[in-house]
C-alpha cells in the first residue's frame, strides 16, 4: 500500500492543523492505520492509532489534544491537531499496520509509510 500526507505547516502555538493520508489500496479496511513524528535528533515517535473499527489510541503527550480519524470509503487518515505546542515539532508519518485490530506502538511493526510531513511550531 502506499501512503501520501499532506497538511503539514508552520503554525504559531495554540493553533491547529490537520493532516491528511491517503492510502492507494482498496483493502484499506485491512490495516491498522497510525501516525509518528520524528523531531530532529530523536527517535521516531508513536502519535495515534485507529483501527478500522474506529478505535484509537493516543501518546498520553499528544491525549485531548490529538484526534485521529479515519474515512474508510476515501482511504484517508486524518489527524486533527489543536493547541499545538512547540514541543509538536516534527516530520509527521503516517504508516499503515496490516491488522484489523492489534495496536502496537513500535514504528517497526508498520510495514507501510508515508513520506512525511513537516510540522513547526512556533512559539
Amino acid at each position: 500500500v502506499q501512503l501520501q500526507a499532506s497538511g503539514g505547516g508552520l503554525v504559531q502555538a495554540g493553533g491547529s492543523l490537520r493532516l491528511s493520508c491517503a492510502a492507494s489500496e482498496r483493502t484499506f479496511s485491512n490495516y491498522i492505520m497510525g501516525w509518528f513524528r520524528q523531531a530532529p535528533g530523536k527517535e521516531r515517535e508513536f502519535v495515534t492509532a485507529i483501527t478500522w473499527g474506529g478505535d484509537t489510541y493516543y501518546a498520553d503527550s499528544v491525549k485531548g489534544r490529538f484526534a485521529i480519524s479515519r474515512d474508510n470509503a476515501k482511504y484517508t487518515v486524518y489527524l486533527q491537531m489543536n493547541s499545538l505546542k512547540p514541543e509538536d515539532t516534527a516530520v509527521y508519518y503516517c504508516a499503515a499496520k496490516r491488522a484489523r485490530r492489534l495496536v502496537t506502538s513500535r514504528p517497526e511493526d508498520y510495514a507501510y509509510w508515508g513520506q512525511g510531513t513537516l510540522v513547526t511550531v512556533s512559539s
